[in-house]
């Protein structure tokens, strides 16, 4: 093959995917949360946790 055919089609595939990883990027990241009702959803989503995770068992004093 024609090293110029193949650093041609090297290149036009290499644009190929980089388009694709683009538009993959693009679809998967999503915008900052906004809006009261999104903070009020995740500051409850945090107590839950907090409530849900078991708390460490207290050292007993020492005598």
């Amino acid at each position: 093959m024609n090293p110029e055919i193949h650093l041609a089609l090297h290149h036009a595939r290499a644009a190929e995917l980089r388009a694709a990883a683009e538009a993959h990027r693009l679809a998967t990241t999503s915008p900052a949360p906004r809006g009261i009702r999104t903070r009020v959803g995740w500051t409850l989503v945090e107590v839950g946790l907090r409530l849900a995770t078991p708390k460490p068992a207290a050292l007993a004093p020492s005598s």
